[in-house]
């Protein structure tokens, strides 16, 4: 495992960590204890140190489970959860400093830990940004020892750098892969400048990086990648990172032509993304523990070529670009 600095924590995290959505079993599976237990116990000891989870996730049994297993270790491990996503409507006038405290205290208690290493606002409205007094909030439950450090997860560009203008924000977690390129600009130059740790989420575009669907690929009722294609339920951009489905098949297949003895382009989509220094860790999910498994073998492949990269960026420029990369 190779182990990244996480902006002004400096927190030294594995490059490759683990997200928690679906921890506990497939979207729409509910969730299972012992399938999510196992996977998180593995990912410790493969040489991941950074959970990311989230108070939502599976009404908090996701979070129960990071904390559980973590109680258990003797290793080192950093916990990041995200709070907000729970106020309805999720509107900006929800995000009060009370509410925001009463999540964070909730968290703690469902995790059992003493201390929150990280606690983000959950893709909350851009006009929260603009609201000094939230962000405030963060500083007293600093102080109060009831976290360490504060980030956001956001949905557009514009909102993670907005946080960044917040002294207390120490990392941004955002939508980045091959299919969603835009954060590689400004957003990437202005968290350098700012010390800013760059968590990237959805890195294999909800699974379609992996190379494994297809037209008659049929997703769960309760998937979101049956019902929010459009948007919805939540933002379109958290479903195949906006992309359009049969689009995306087909810069899929073009990529499979780039890499024709790839039963797996999974760990090819995560080399890509590790190829941006800026970046400090990928938390992709993992509903299985071959899932996890094949995402860490992405460190153990010989880094990609430039004329790879190059001609995987080709790929989005003909097929994506135009219709994806200026709405995140």
């Amino acid at each position: 495992m190779n182990y990244r600095k996480l902006g002004k924590t400096n927190l030294n995290i594995s490059e490759i960590s683990l997200g928690t959505w679906q921890v506990g079993g497939k979207w729409g599976s509910g969730f299972d204890d012992p399938t999510a237990e196992k996977i998180i116990n593995t990912a410790i000891d493969k040489g991941i140190n950074f959970i990311d989870t989230a108070d939502v996730y599976e009404s908090g049994l996701s979070e129960a489970a990071v904390g559980r297993v973590l109680r258990s270790r003797s290793e080192e491990v950093y916990i990041a959860t995200k709070c907000g996503r729970q106020i309805n409507p999720h509107v900006d006038e929800g995000y009060t400093p009370k509410a925001l405290r009463k999540f964070v205290e909730a968290s703690l208690k469902n995790t059992g830990l003493e201390r929150l290493d990280l606690i983000q606002l959950h893709c909350p409205p851009t006009d929260t940004y603009y609201r000094p007094e939230i962000f405030g909030l963060f500083e007293d439950l600093k102080k109060e020892g009831k976290i360490a450090n504060l980030g956001v997860s956001v949905e557009k560009v514009e909102e993670g750098i907005k946080a960044m203008q917040y002294d207390n924000v120490t990392t941004v977690q955002i939508i980045f892969n091959l299919f969603r390129q835009r954060p590689a600009e400004l957003f990437f130059r202005e968290a350098e400048k700012n010390d800013i740790g760059v968590i990237v989420r959805v890195p294999l575009a909800s699974g379609l990086l992996t190379g494994k669907f297809d037209k008659n690929t049929a997703f769960d009722k309760e998937d979101h990648r049956n019902f929010n294609r459009d948007g919805e339920a939540f933002d379109k951009g958290e479903t195949f990172s906006g992309v359009n489905y049969d689009t995306g098949l087909e810069a899929v297949n073009e990529l499979k032509q780039l890499f024709p003895d790839a039963e797996n382009l999974a760990p090819i989509a995560l080399q890509w993304i590790l190829s941006h220094k800026t970046v400090s860790t990928i938390i992709p999910g993992a509903s299985k523990e071959e899932h996890l498994l094949s995402n860490l073998s992405a460190g153990e492949k010989p880094s990609l070529s430039k004329d790879q990269i190059e001609k995987m960026n080709a790929i989005y420029d003909k097929h994506l670009k135009a219709q994806i990369h200026q709405k995140w």
